[in-house]
């Protein structure tokens, strides 16, 4: 297996450990819909009892028209007919993968001597975490399987040593370890194994908030070559996340310079971050960087006419990369608006030309299926777990979620965990296990069902924050700011969980809900302008596809508002800002916990932030990005009449008054 295996990617707003191909996230709304829409056709509701449990099982005494009972057997046929079609139709690759993992699995144990082994299954675990997002499901298991193949690999080395033997010579007669990053793992030398390894374990570690831990286990790769530059980049990106622009600017820089073949494209992205944060880290500014790009853009864009496919695919991509650093450097630098538009222009013509079309069809289906699903009756009474330890946010891309969850983290009894949502990752396990114990009939057995799903996530939220807090850094500034007391709440942020309100409901309803919402134009804007990590929210780079996703995010929050009036909790990130301590206030009120007066020093706090808005949110409080979108309003007109009246939107904060 090559060590070219996918980096940290993330479907949602999240910087992915640098490089980061490009990856999809499978969607099977439409599996949902002909789940739950054959689990109502077997299931009743009752009549005049709204308040009661939605669904009751079809009599088992035979029917009078037996045409009814045929229909009944009709629909089991064809659930079972759903399940056999999403086995090899929705998920092959993820099962695929799974099997892999599982063979993976089994000959590792039989053989734990055999490094390979080691790396094939540490390798799928990391290639799942970073594919489905699954709340973190495999990464322990990930960190000790690379452990245990660097322990194997260090173990030969010191052989080596004592023997006399070189361990920098491939297997291909090399000693350039550098160049051993495209290897097999049977063709580096050792010290190309270790590097490996030690990089691709940072990038476990990072995908797992562990930041430290994460750039410690680059630097292990540096001390062996530093002109490894996976490992370089990839401690950069770490030390963005951690507020250390400086080291960050330094590692960046470093491969911008030695990055002779620019497979490392990532580090524009990187250093133009640092460049927005603290310019003044970064000796002589942005002045060498854009020296570099434009002549790399002017290189790329020569060759674009080349008629190998995988050649076509690297340039779009890298120019998109590159163009929107020059975006940035506009935007931000220069101020040039019509220079910053034309790169942005030209950074998602290259995009969107290696990307599948947007397939509204499907995106429609999928509002559909939620709306079709979850109607007023669907609820049972007293089902549910009666815990508040969850603390969902929901809310469009960019809508200012990160500054809500730093607000809670900064209390001593709220964690926030980011945004590798334990929740949305179980969310195929939470909806079989309820759509086939429905089918069954028992209710008791239903409730047990629910309740178990749902401790299961408590229990996995624990667990996740009890391993990202053994691996935080012990040194005294954050002795002072950490607790070991265990938290009371967790947050889970996944934006596009607006969509799974109705699971979440039926498994927490006395969990906490709140939607940040934000000026329609402004949150469009920003998710316009930003590049998030490849996957579903590509389609945020065109104006069509992106007013298509704002209308279906508007009209799933109104759905649930009908259909569960006040079990949302709206919060407008316009009153955040504007009144951040009478905001700061009502928000904890709605925990029920008690007030305390860290929450407004949530920018002083070292935890890292993994999101794009890791650099804004250490800002603490600022309205710069509040009509932001004004500057190019000329440019947006299309996309402003796409948006058409829901331009405008009087929601108001809905959160207790106090």
């Amino acid at each position: 297996m090559a060590t070219t295996t996918m980096a940290g990617t993330n479907n949602n707003n999240v910087p992915s450990p640098f490089p980061s191909p490009r990856s999809n996230h499978p969607t099977d709304y439409q599996t949902l819909l002909d789940d739950i829409g054959m689990r109502q056709r077997l299931w009743k509701p009752k009549s005049n009892n709204q308040g009661a449990a939605s669904f009751q099982k079809i009599s088992s005494k035979p029917a009078k028209n037996s045409s009814s009972q045929t229909g009944s057997n009709d629909s089991k046929e064809r659930l079972k007919a759903v399940r056999q079609r999403r086995d090899v139709d929705q998920e092959p690759k993820r099962k695929k993968l799974e099997d892999l993992i599982k063979r993976s699995r089994e000959a590792y144990e039989d053989d734990t001597d055999d490094v390979l082994k080691a790396i094939k299954l540490a390798d799928f675990l990391r290639q799942k975490d970073v594919t489905y997002h699954d709340g973190g499901l495999g990464q322990q298991e990930a960190l000790q399987a690379y452990q245990h193949a660097i322990n194997l690999t260090l173990k030969r080395k010191s052989n080596m040593l004592k023997n006399g033997e070189p361990t920098n010579l491939s297997l291909s007669g090399t000693r350039n370890v550098p160049e051993e990053v495209f290897f097999d793992y049977t063709q580096k030398s050792v010290d190309g194994l270790l590097c490996a390894l030690y990089t691709n374990m940072g990038k476990v570690y990072f995908m797992a908030n562990m930041f430290e831990r994460a750039v410690q286990s680059y630097t292990h790769c540096i001390e062996i070559n530093n002109m490894y530059l996976d490992a370089v980049g990839s401690r950069g990106s770490s030390s963005i996340i951690l507020g250390k622009y400086a080291d960050a600017g330094h590692d960046l820089q470093h491969v911008i310079n030695s990055d002779e073949q620019h497979f490392f494209n990532d580090a524009f992205t990187g250093m133009a971050k640092v460049l927005v944060a603290e310019e003044e880290v970064v000796p002589q500014g942005w002045d060498p960087m854009i020296e570099v790009l434009e002549k790399l853009i002017a290189g790329y864009e020569a060759s674009v006419e080349i008629n190998d496919p995988h050649r076509k695919i690297f340039l779009a991509e890298a120019l998109n990369r590159l163009h929107h650093v020059m975006f940035t450097y506009h935007d931000f630098k220069t101020r040039n608006r019509n220079e910053a538009w034309k790169h942005l222009e030209l950074s998602y013509k290259n995009k969107m030309s290696v990307v599948e079309p947007y397939n509204e069809k499907l995106e429609s289906q999928k509002l559909m299926t939620v709306k079709t699903v979850f109607h007023k009756n669907f609820w049972p009474d007293d089902i549910g777990s009666t815990t508040d330890v969850p603390i969902f946010i929901i809310g469009f891309v960019r809508s200012g979620s990160t500054l809500l969850e730093r607000v809670l983290d900064a209390h001593p009894q709220i964690v926030g965990t980011g945004e590798d949502s334990v929740f949305n990752g179980r969310l195929d396990q939470i909806r079989n296990s309820i759509v086939q114990t429905s089918i069954g009939g028992d209710m008791k057995k239903l409730k047990k069902v629910v309740a178990e799903l749902a401790d299961s996530v408590t229990h996995d939220m624990r667990e996740r924050w009890k391993t990202v807090h053994a691996n935080t850094s012990n040194d005294e500034e954050n002795q002072q700011e950490s607790s070991n007391e265990e938290p009371s709440r967790f947050t889970d942020k996944m934006l596009t969980n607006y969509f799974n309100v109705g699971f979440i409901h039926m498994l927490f309803p006395k969990a906490l809900i709140l939607h940040v919402a934000r000026n329609p134009m402004d949150v469009i804007w920003s998710a316009y302008k930003h590049e998030f990590p490849p996957g579903g929210l590509d389609y945020t780079s065109e104006f069509k596809s992106l007013a298509n996703m704002y209308h279906a995010y508007r009209e799933v929050i109104c759905h649930w508002d009908e259909v569960l009036p006040g079990r949302i909790t709206h919060v407008r990130y316009e009153d955040l800002v504007n009144d951040m301590p009478g905001i700061a206030r009502r928000v904890v009120a709605a925990t029920e916990l008690e007030w305390n007066d860290t929450v407004l020093d949530f920018h002083r706090k070292k935890q890292a932030v993994n999101t794009l808005s890791t650099t804004q949110v250490r800002k603490g409080i600022y309205k710069s990005g509040m009509d932001a979108w004004k500057k190019y309003e000329n440019k947006l007109k299309p996309l402003t009449k796409l948006v058409g009246d829901e331009v405008e939107w009087d929601l108001e904060t809905s959160l207790p008054t106090i």
